[in-house]
């Protein structure tokens, strides 16, 4: 019986020392006496106080708190309460991360610790242990991701906040009334980051643009462009100088460049496509190889370096897809007329002419500055239709059934080395003329989609190779490659779990890359009309491809070199691409190589953004589409499991709604290994994959949600 006593009160004096340094560790600066402590830590009986003061004797002795007078003790500064920096990503309850170079794996911030931060701020960050667990608090922000956010304005009798429309925002702004700008109450405004004092539960704003009613379409997408940083207009500077340039005297310039106006060229681009970057030219050699042109607009010609136009360009990083609209890169001046590669008009070309024999290998290649003139004009469904025999063309059906055939002994090529086969859904919208949601349409990526993808993906893959592979006594030159990584073992094992739910195996084939085995699951996925769930799901276990001088190769194409030539119209990158291939093929070193990896880093960060605002256009449009369906039941599959609930897509409108864990019948809890939510009262469980019935319950513009509930 002593014996089991002295084991218990052993066991209580550990858990008791452990309470003891988990409080100074959370609490680093902070003196405590054996009083406070008992305090701290809720004990009254006499003997545990007594305790506590043993405890901190020997914790002194053994160095793990220092004493600092008058029985006051004080945690010892260890490498768990070092300081680091790091960017900090809210979750929308309040509480954040912060990923850092320095640590490798991400810091939890509790709601209570994250300071005066915004969303994606650079932040210096005390890391401490909480419960065993390493945590981290805010304390001081290094540098503000930005200082301008959309929200709206909610005007009551005792003051004037603005909410803001990212639901990372962790607070709202509160708004002197003499910076109002006139705004109503309601309306969608752009609020300037002023200042937070000390103690002061909301930061400081002023408006500083009024975008109108909330609600209207219009001012839900400028208000998503604002949000993600994106102007949906060019500025005066700008617009001035793009109206200054002329078109190009094609008689001057045709003497520099190489003609093809003569040669066969055609367009092939989406049916409602107004800017054209990419033509095509076909010519047949007496030797019986085929010479393929990819002829790209020569926006370099008229965006010189440093121009108003050039600096707002590189800014914007790439135009911006809508559902609705595009936000163009460059004035529609030069991407819709001037650089636009428009049916039976005269163009500016950067190409790339490859001579290939009848297995689709290269033979012969060149690449120069062109003038072509494009014979015609496809959409991307007539050649389509020209490919599966539905109709005749006299002139181009030929040609195109047989770069048709060339194409798809390249893609073949390709995905004998590893290539993964993305294939995916896109989910556009049916629009009337006011730009509401009449109905989605599923866009599937057919042979005259994957005719352009191929020779697209050649002119880029080899202005990347004769730019960057090392020759003999010659000195590779700074460039800017389109580089993805292997994907890591973690995020596989995570899409392992995901597509076990589903049905799937991932059957490694010997001898090959991870890449073949994830073809396999994707032919599956299309041959059961699910391609559109787990489609996406692989493409997120992949690492994110980047724009980078160093060249680590392009995993999920399969390519040692590869970069962007072939949209300068709508990517900086592209034009960054023709300049340094311009200088090379003029034997001068490209005068811009110092920048090129800040460039990078800049135009990576401006198509992730672009990307955000592309998807929250989406949601939002999906929301406004199911608006008028509350009340209405679906089928439909889980996406998502998390601690809060369960994100389902409806197999009818393709539109992703979320079931509230508070709704659901029990105690529901996430189980991490198994990546299931399950209730211990009932034994229910829900997991990725499983066919669920719902009903719509409601719908919140604002939060871009769809609020749904298990049909009962």
């Amino acid at each position: 019986m002593p014996k089991n006593k002295n084991k218990s009160g052993f066991r209580f004096k550990k858990d008791l020392t452990q309470k003891i340094l988990n409080l100074f560790s959370d609490n680093p600066a902070t003196l405590y006496n054996y009083k406070q402590i008992s305090a701290k830590l809720n004990i009254k009986d006499l003997s545990q106080r007594k305790l506590i003061n043993e405890i901190l004797y020997d914790l002194e002795f053994d160095e793990m708190i220092e004493a600092k007078g008058r029985g006051q003790y004080k945690g010892i500064k260890s490498s768990s309460s070092q300081e680091i920096v790091g960017k900090i990503s809210f979750t929308q309850r309040g509480a954040a991360y912060v990923i850092t170079d320095q640590l490798e794996d991400d810091v939890f911030i509790h709601q209570r610790n994250t300071g005066q931060a915004f969303n994606n701020d650079s932040v210096q960050v005390q890391l401490k242990t909480h419960g065993g667990k390493l945590e981290g608090e805010v304390v001081s922000i290094v540098e503000r991701a930005k200082h301008e956010f959309v929200g709206t304005i909610d005007i009551s009798a005792n003051a004037v906040f603005v909410r803001p429309d990212d639901s990372k925002m962790p607070v709202d702004f509160f708004i002197e009334r003499g910076h109002l700008k006139g705004a109503k109450n309601g309306e969608k405004v752009i609020v300037k980051f002023l200042t937070w004092p000390q103690r002061v539960k909301s930061p400081f704003g002023a408006v500083v643009e009024r975008l109108g009613a909330s609600g209207s379409m219009d001012v839900e997408m400028h208000s998503i462009l604002a949000e993600f940083g994106f102007p949906f207009k060019f500025p005066n500077e700008v617009t001035v100088e793009s109206e200054k340039i002329k078109e190009a005297d094609y008689k001057v310039e045709v003497k520099n460049r190489r003609d093809f106006r003569d040669v066969l060229t055609f367009t092939i681009d989406p049916h409602d496509a107004k800017d054209f970057d990419d033509a095509l030219s076909y010519k047949e050699l007496k030797n019986g190889n085929i010479e393929v042109g990819i002829h790209i607009a020569d926006v370099s010609h008229y965006v010189q370096p440093n121009t108003e136009l050039d600096k707002e360009a590189y800014s914007r990083g790439n135009s911006v897809y809508l559902v609705d609209r595009v936000i163009p890169m460059l004035p529609e001046i030069l991407s819709n007329k001037l650089c636009s590669l428009r049916p039976e008009e005269t163009k500016l070309t950067f190409s790339a002419v490859f001579e290939l024999d009848k297995e689709a290998k290269v033979v012969n290649e060149w690449f120069g500055k062109t003038i072509i003139y494009s014979d015609k004009r496809f959409a991307y469904e007539d050649a389509q239709a020209i490919i599966e025999g539905k109709v005749q063309d006299e002139y181009f059906g030929d040609v195109i059934l047989t770069m048709d055939k060339y194409a798809k002994s390249l893609r073949k090529r390709r995905m004998s080395t590893g290539a993964l086969e993305i294939e995916s859904q896109e989910v556009r919208f049916n629009l009337d003329e006011q730009g509401n949601p009449l109905g989605i349409i599923l866009k599937v990526s057919k042979d005259a989609n994957k005719l352009i993808e191929e020779f697209m993906l050649l002119a880029n893959r080899r202005v990347a190779t004769f730019i960057g592979k090392p020759e003999p006594n010659k000195l590779v030159i700074p460039f800017l490659y389109r580089t993805h990584d292997q994907p890591n073992e973690e995020k596989i094992a995570d899409l392992k779990i995901f597509l076990d739910q589903f049905g799937y195996k991932i059957q490694h084939v010997k001898g090959k890359p991870i890449s073949f085995a994830l073809n396999k699951v994707m032919e599956e996925a299309k041959a059961k009309d699910e391609l559109h769930i787990i489609g996406p799901m692989v493409i997120r276990s992949m690492s994110k491809a980047l724009y980078e001088t160093d060249n680590i190769g392009h995993y999920g194409l399969a390519f040692d070199y590869y970069s962007h030539f072939t949209s300068p119209i709508r990517r900086y990158a592209d034009l960054l691409v023709h300049r340094v291939l311009f200088e090379k093929l003029n034997n001068r070193n490209y005068y811009g190589s110092k920048e090129l990896d800040a460039q990078c880093k800049h135009i990576s960060a401006t198509e992730k953004e672009a990307s955000s605002a592309e998807r929250a256009s989406t949601k939002y449009m999906q929301v406004k589409f199911m608006s008028d369906k509350i009340g209405q039941s679906f089928e439909g599959k889980v996406t998502g499991v998390t601690d809060f609930g369960l994100f389902v897509e409806l197999n009818e409108t393709k539109c992703e709604g979320l079931i509230h864990v508070s709704t659901l019948q029990g105690n529901f809890s996430l189980n991490d290994k198994t990546k299931r939510l399950e209730s211990y009262q009932t034994g229910e469980s829900f997991h990725l994959g499983q066919a669920i019935n719902v009903v719509v319950k409601n719908t919140d513009i604002f939060k871009k949600q769809i609020d749904l509930e298990l049909t009962k």
